[in-house]
Order: C-alpha cells, then sequence, then structure tokens
C-alpha cells in the first residue's frame, strides 16, 4: 500500500501579507524511460492528493492581523474561503481584527497563496490555487467593533455571521449563509446553498436561489421577506397576528400564524419549487 502525506510548508509572504504555500517543484523532463516513470509517479501524486485534500481548519498556526477602519461602515470582499464575521463590544474602535486559516497543496501548477489587504472601508481576500491538481482551503475570521454596518460580497464560500445590532448585507455566490445573535435590519443572498438565521431583527430579507432558506425570529418583525427558487422554506415567528403572503410553485403550503390582513407585521414568503411553511416559534 502506498500512503501520500500533504504537508503543506510556508514559502514567504508576498507585499500584501498574503501567504504561499506548496507541496514542492513538479517533475523535470528527461528521455522517454525517465518520462514514463515521472508519469507514473505523477498519477500516484495525483491519486494521493486527491485523497488527503486540504482543510483550513487542521492549519494549527493560523496569521493575524488588525486593519484601520476609518468609519461606520465595512465591505469584506472574499472568493474562494469559508468566512465567520464577529461582531461584539470588547473589539476595539476603528479596527478590525482578522485571523486567517490556510491550507494548500499543488500538484504541476504554482504555488498556492493567499492575499488580504485594506482600502478604505473595503477589506479583499484573496485565495488562488492553480494546477492540474490543486487542493487547497482557507478560512478568514474577521471581527469588527459594534456600531458598524458591514456588507459582505463572497464569491465562492460559506459565509457565517453573529452578534450584530446594525445592518447586515451578505451575498454569496456559491456557499451556505447562517447568522445568529442579531438584532439588526437582515438582507441575506445566496445563490446555491442553505440560508438560516436565527435574529430579533425586525427587517428581514432572505434570498436562494437553490437551497432550503430557515427564518427563526425572536422579535416580531415589522417586515419578512423571502424567496427560494429550488428548496424549502420555514419562517418560525413570535406569537402576534400577521399580514401574510404566502405562494409556493410547486411544493406543500403551509401557515398556521395568526392572520390579519391589516397587521403592521408583514410576511411575504414566496417559493418556486418546495415547501413552505410559516408557523409560531415554539
Amino acid at each position: 500500500m502506498t500512503r501520500t502525506t500533504c504537508t503543506p510548508r510556508s514559502t514567504g509572504t508576498n507585499g500584501t501579507g498574503g501567504t504561499a504555500r506548496t507541496a514542492g517543484a513538479g517533475p523535470s523532463r528527461g528521455g522517454l524511460g525517465r518520462a514514463v516513470a515521472l508519469g507514473g509517479a505523477a498519477v500516484v501524486l495525483v491519486a494521493g492528493l486527491s485523497a488527503c485534500g486540504a482543510a483550513a481548519a487542521e492549519d494549527t498556526d493560523p496569521e493575524h492581523r488588525s486593519f484601520d477602519l476609518p468609519g461606520s461602515t465595512l465591505t469584506v470582499d472574499s472568493r474562494d474561503s469559508a468566512l465567520e464575521v464577529v461582531a461584539a463590544e470588547g473589539n476595539p474602535s476603528g479596527r478590525i481584527q482578522v485571523t486567517r486559516w490556510f491550507q494548500g497543496t499543488v500538484a504541476l501548477g504554482s504555488d498556492p497563496k493567499v492575499t488580504w489587504s485594506m482600502e478604505g472601508d473595503q477589506l479583499t481576500l484573496r485565495t488562488q490555487c492553480s494546477g492540474i491538481v490543486a487542493v487547497c482551503s482557507a478560512k478568514h475570521r474577521v471581527e469588527v467593533p459594534r456600531g458598524v454596518a458591514v456588507k459582505v460580497v463572497e464569491g465562492d464560500g460559506s459565509v457565517r455571521a453573529r452578534g450584530f445590532r446594525d445592518a447586515l448585507s451578505i451575498r454569496t455566490t456559491d456557499g451556505s449563509v447562517h447568522v445568529t445573535d442579531t438584532t439588526g435590519p437582515l438582507d441575506l443572498r445566496t445563490g446555491d446553498g442553505s440560508l438560516r438565521a436565527e435574529a430579533d431583527s425586525r427587517t428581514v430579507r432572505a434570498r436562494t436561489g437553490d437551497g432550503s432558506l430557515h427564518l427563526t425570529l425572536g422579535a416580531v418583525p415589522d417586515l419578512v421577506e423571502s424567496r427560494s427558487g429550488d428548496g424549502s422554506t420555514t419562517v418560525e415567528l413570535p406569537r402576534a397576528a400577521y399580514r401574510v403572503t404566502a405562494t409556493t410553485g410547486d411544493g406543500a403550503e403551509h401557515v398556521s400564524v395568526p392572520r390579519d390582513d391589516t397587521s403592521p407585521h408583514g410576511v411575504d414568503v414566496r417559493t418556486g419549487d418546495g415547501s413552505l411553511t410559516v408557523r409560531t416559534t415554539n
């Protein structure tokens, strides 16, 4: 039996603070026999890398960096990374703290690397990982002070957020979204992935193109709007009377909250293909 061990190593830091990690150089060229041997070795390497993968959580030496935040808004622009965004009273005003975990292994390609940079109120996080076989995994935690409205734009990765008292907007193209312990207005969207929120927000807008959607609200909201293209939708609300609009293109519909067409508390829930449930919180 052949065992392949993936052990990424650090090769330095670029000008923006990004760290490149690699599994080593690719094979050199030689004669026919040597090429065949190297080709066979490459197949073994590819199979081994595919089997062992990479997980950012296995990075036991994460990097830390802080950035100045000039105002009361922050945009986080991230690609190919799991993201956790946390707001807390103990976080210092005027600064954000970022922690980065990364594991990457590339066979026959450029060294993988991750970068971070801050310009104005925008934090940019990037992961570059390409090759015949490229196995990389990145995770970032961004800690922000209270009193900051945050917008997250994620290209490919999950987003978790908690602790917000101000407006929070999350957009991810491909990845799940999960928000907890939040009272500020929410605007949440994912193109492909599940969406969950357990919050006390008065205004909630949530949309998923392909994935389940589950909202659990601990305070009576003024407005809830949810849209799901393909996936079940569940909205749990405190006991009160609501002005409800609920439609599903193909799926069962269950609305059990008290309904009142004159209520100031509006709930508009729609799904294209999937069950729809609006009920009182247990």
